[in-house]
């Protein structure tokens, strides 16, 4: 993947936070402490799309998909 520089302003108590989290997890750069923190961030909002389509789903669907077949069937 090619990256592409992109400028920000971060308040300096979440610049300090990079840098600590840096150190202490052995990132390279404080890019790479923001792509975690930003997959993890896409991770929350696929769960929660993911859980959203779940709710959504008829849980009779499930008992009427297989009507009418049985084992022999197939």
């Amino acid at each position: 993947m090619q990256a592409k520089e992109i400028s920000i302003s971060l308040p300096q108590s979440l610049l300090q936070f990079i840098e600590s989290y840096k150190i202490a997890k052995g990132c390279k750069s404080p890019s790479k402490v923001i792509e975690l923190a930003l997959e993890l961030l896409r991770n929350q909002e696929l769960e929660s799309a993911y859980r959203q389509a779940s709710s959504e789903v008829d849980s009779v669907w499930d008992l009427t998909v297989a009507d009418g077949l049985t084992d022999e069937t197939w």
